[in-house]
């Protein structure tokens, strides 16, 4: 394995990953090669495999960017360094960048989509936004279960940042999956009321277990009654009836529909997941109750370090909402996650034999 970099890559839409050898890649000066610890399985990875999703390199590409390792080789200030990589690396330096929306540059790059990703015994990647993990935190969790700070935290943290989200505000979350989850404990650290809605119990349950106030598994309810039991709850917990914040992190267009009817006075929906689908709503609403719509994509690199610094704290735990698999699993590993088979979310750690 010395001098190699063993993938594995998607040659074509829907078909098993194929596993590749290469040699290590040359680095320019503002570049590192990161030994990959664990790298996570995202609903967009999803997407790039089977639903169609166009990656920005051609076939074939490594996908993943839910990555955490350690710098082996490039700049000497980072060998050595165990890391995170964000999901979405930004320039610094355009408009969007200075603007303090970096998350947004047009010039940014996304491993598993702009270029390869963390399905690999190693990644070449920019050094300018990499994340240090803190010792203190790896006291905690090892560096592969630290693969989903790079997305499934991060992207929580950064939408509930920017929902504005104050304490006894009431903070409902639609899906409570890999990412879901995370953003229903961030948003209780932040001193909210939480109500988890989802169709599976035991993500549900898993909620409730870790402090969640109230769930309501929407299986078989329709809209109509799935707000009553909020206005119900809402009640119950004593919050407001007013600027609700809603999450909607299923990725479904019927979750979209369920979120849009939700809304009531001054609410912040903030849209989360991602569906092909185009949802029936009547945008109207936003302004009959003053209510706002916002989107999010990704984090900022500049937030990773409050994300760790939850972690290191123990404010959040994330060793109930994690499973590792050895990466030679990753054709299974995906399709069990296609099918649902998964109730938290899966990391893929390298196992390439030397």
């Amino acid at each position: 394995m010395k001098d190699k970099i063993y993938s594995w890559k998607m040659t074509s839409l829907k078909e098993d990953f194929q596993l590749q050898e290469s040699p290590f890649p040359d680095l320019s000066e503002n570049e590192v090669l990161v030994e990959i610890a664990g790298c996570g399985v995202c609903h967009t990875d999803l997407s790039f495999w089977y639903f169609g999703v166009k990656t920005k390199k051609e076939l074939p590409i490594t996908l993943g960017h839910e990555i955490s390792g350690q710098v082996i080789a490039g700049d000497p200030a980072w060998v050595g360094k165990n890391v995170i990589i964000p999901a979405v690396l930004p320039c610094g330096e355009c408009e969007l960048c200075k603007k303090g929306r970096s998350n947004m540059c047009q010039n940014q790059l996304m491993p598993g989509n702009d270029f390869d990703g963390g399905f690999a015994s190693h990644i070449k990647v920019p050094s300018k936004f990499l994340c240090p993990v803190p010792d203190k935190v790896l006291e905690k969790y090892s560096l592969q279960q630290l693969a989903v700070v790079a997305d499934a935290i991060s992207t929580p943290y950064q939408v509930l940042m920017k929902s504005e989200i104050e304490p006894e505000d009431l903070a409902i979350v639609i899906g409570v999956g890999g990412v879901g989850t995370y953003a229903a404990l961030i948003a209780k650290i932040m001193g909210a009321k939480v109500i988890a809605i989802d169709i599976d119990d035991m993500k549900l349950n898993n909620a409730k277990t870790n402090g969640i106030d109230a769930i309501i598994n929407a299986k078989d309810l329709d809209i109509k009654s799935i707000k009553s039991k909020v206005k119900e709850i809402a009640k119950e917990l004593g919050v407001s009836k007013y600027g609700w914040k809603i999450f909607e992190i299923s990725g479904t267009r019927i979750g979209q529909e369920t979120a849009f009817a939700l809304i009531t006075y001054t609410t912040t929906l903030s849209i989360v997941g991602f569906t092909m689908d185009k949802p029936d709503v009547r945008l109207s609403n936003l302004m009959a109750f003053d209510a706002k719509l916002i989107g999010t994509w990704g984090c900022k690199p500049e937030l990773y370090p409050e994300v760790l610094d939850l972690i290191a704290e123990d404010k959040l735990q994330i060793s109930s909402f994690i499973e590792t698999f050895p990466m030679s699993q990753i054709n299974e590993v995906f399709r069990n996650t296609l099918a649902h088979k998964y109730t938290k979310r899966s990391i893929l750690v390298p196992d390439f034999e030397n």
